[in-house]
């Protein structure tokens, strides 16, 4: 089906296009004075670009009383036909038309972000019973059934752990790349990933009062009250209407000369006015396509140029969104940095934990070498490993680990370990040899241009924003790295869809900028969103009206910069347009122009605006 209306779209698209060129080289052919045929050729512009506006006209007007451009449009075509003046009506149809092209341009097409989000929904569940094992539709699960989940299956309802230990990907509901080791009592939701250790859990949430499906209702509800910008000839086109009939009736019954009138409505069509603002909106995002953005919404930079704040989501954005080990610190003076870090990825080696595999992953990148392999290897209970590296007995995991295994942890490490944490590090305790012997620290790293990023959104006088589903500690380490001010940690999709409606409640305009699933409720709630286009997912891609090609946020501040331009070249088009319509219609009113003359002019100041908005093509914009 999806397929069948993108045709369709297409098609009309193609169909207006054909249109414009026809009607265009007619009024070539009717300029040059050429007439093979015993009417005059502008008659085919009249005829495809004419009548649709006449018929949308007629359409607003009777199902709505709406009055709008077209509907002066619609006069000053019937005028000018009605006096014989072809040329004058097919010009004016031609240019109204082609502005009506350049707006359909500039508007996204429906998207599937709810399609895709509906995927993730589990299909199906492990049911336990006193008979056994049995796997059933998600959807009939009950509250208080036990299910089971394995290594890489999908939660298929909230719960709580009854019995097993493992790690679950969260990044569907946080967005945190990390992952969580879960155990009897924790709670687990929708969508999560098991990574790592079958597990039996109660449900507790089950069909349409799920974290996933609650979080598809906020997408599908977010956009909802979004206002579109309208057009500003649109805006004004009641009273160019009644302006515009006032001085031509007038004209004509002070004058005794028709054609005056007819030449009035016809100076008076929007033309400039219709193409100021889609012709600089299509120039400005052919400047964002050559810097890697691509503006899914035509009004989207419309919206940027008044946002007054900037959210960032942390993971993936902000940050490189892997897991990498940061610091290596030896408690000992026995053992060294790196025969420490040699000694953990060996016996990491073969592990199938994620933050086990990132070890031995960092310590490639770090070495170029592989670690050394462990023998006699042992998962341990709550993401540990044991193993015997280089003939030393290695023991690695958390403090609690440890000390069931009969190893005593000294302040010292405690100390460490804390200090760590407190800058948003997942610490991993080593014991070799039955002592303590240090640590390794694993965090997500900061992207290289986050710094500079978040720099130029405060000189362009936008206020950042940190909204991340991570911990307070991992937040305010982020924030404080980057001059972030204002961050809310451990957000749930619905937190920060909230936020941002209470800061847009309160008259704050809210870009928001996010990559992940949990992002997409606030990606379009927000007055702008903006998305990671690499690393993002699809859906969150899809709930944006932008999207970083390749996830590029240096780009962030020229995207400002770009939206305050455009709309400076906007207004500097519409005074253009306005003051050539009001000399115009002066000349008019004198019996200075004729309805063909008038046509002309317009066609002139038509070309102007295009021209001038086409500057915004090359704009660089370094200087602020």
């Amino acid at each position: 089906m999806r397929k069948i209306e993108a045709f369709l779209e297409w098609g009309g698209t193609r169909r207006d296009v054909i249109c414009l060129v026809l009607g265009g080289a007619s009024l070539l052919l009717s300029i040059l004075g050429w007439k093979p045929l015993p009417f005059d050729f502008a008659w085919v512009a009249i005829l495809l670009c004419g009548i649709p506006i006449v018929l949308e006209a007629i359409v607003g007007l009777v199902t709505a009383f709406d009055i709008k451009a077209d509907v002066l449009v619609s006069l000053a075509l019937i005028a000018s036909i009605i006096i014989g003046e072809a040329f004058a009506a097919g010009e004016v149809a031609f240019i109204m038309q082609l502005g009506a092209l350049l707006e359909d341009l500039t508007v996204a097409r429906a998207r599937a972000g709810i399609e895709k989000l509906v995927r993730l929904t589990p299909r199906t569940a492990r049911r336990l019973s006193g008979s056994g094992e049995e796997i059933i539709p998600a959807e009939q699960v009950r509250k208080g059934d036990r299910l089971r989940v394995l290594p890489g299956e999908t939660v298929p309802v909230d719960g709580i752990i009854r019995s097993g230990q493992t790690a679950v990907d969260q990044s569907v509901m946080t967005g945190e790349s990390m992952p969580v080791d879960k155990g009897p009592g924790d709670e687990v939701s929708s969508g999560t990933v098991n990574q790592y250790g079958s597990f039996d859990m109660e449900a507790t949430r089950v069909g349409e009062d799920s974290s996933l499906q609650r979080m598809i209702r906020l997408v599908q509800s977010a956009d909802a009250g979004k206002a579109r910008i309208v057009g500003i000839a649109d805006r004004w086109a009641t009273w160019i209407v009644v302006v515009a009939l006032t001085a031509a009736v007038l004209t004509t019954l002070f004058t005794g000369q028709p054609i005056r009138g007819v030449t009035i409505l016809v100076v008076f069509c929007p033309c400039a006015l219709v193409l100021a603002t889609p012709t600089a909106i299509m120039a400005a995002i052919g400047n964002a396509t050559r810097h890697g953005i691509l503006v899914r919404e035509g009004d989207a930079l419309e919206r940027l140029a008044s946002v007054t704040m900037i959210t960032f989501d942390k993971t993936g954005t902000l940050t490189c969104g892997t897991p990498k080990v940061t610091a290596a610190e030896p408690l000992e003076n026995e053992i060294s940095e790196e025969a420490l870090y040699r000694l953990i990825a060996g016996a990491e080696s073969r592990s199938e934990h994620p933050l086990g595999k990132a070890v031995v992953r960092c310590y490639r990148e770090r070495t170029g070498q592989e670690p050394p392999q462990g023998e006699g290897f042992r998962m341990l209970p709550g993401r540990g490993v044991s193993a015997t590296v280089e003939g030393r007995q290695v023991l690695a995991g958390s403090r609690s680990l440890l000390e069931e295994e009969g190893v005593t942890v000294p302040r010292a490490a405690e100390a460490a370990m804390d200090r760590y944490r407190r800058q948003g590090c997942t610490v991993i305790l080593a014991a070799v040899d039955g002592e303590t012997a240090g640590l390794l620290a694993l965090a997500d790293t900061l992207r290289p241009e986050a710094a500079d990023t978040i720099g130029g959104v405060l000189a362009a006088g936008v206020e950042p924003v940190l909204l991340t589903g991570d911990h307070e500690n991992a937040a305010a380490a982020i924030a404080g790295q980057l001059g972030i001010r204002t961050f809310r940690a451990r957000c749930l999709p619905e937190d920060k869809l909230r936020w941002i409606e209470e800061r847009q409640a309160a008259g704050q305009q809210v870009c928001m900028i996010g990559d992940g699933i949990n992002d997409a409720p606030a990606l379009k709630k927000a007055f702008v969103g903006v998305a990671m286009g690499g690393v993002g997912s699809d859906i969150a891609v899809d709930a944006a009206d932008m999207a970083l090609i390749h996830d590029e946020i240096r780009e962030i501040p020229h995207l400002l910069r770009l939206s305050r331009r455009m709309m400076t070249t906007i207004r500097c088009n519409l005074v253009f347009s306005m003051a050539l319509n009001v000399a115009a219609i002066l000349l008019a009113i004198r019996g200075d122009l004729t309805p063909v003359v008038g046509a002309l002019v317009h066609n002139a100041g038509s070309v102007l605006v295009i021209l001038h908005s086409a500057l915004l093509l090359r704009w660089k914009g370094n200087a602020q």
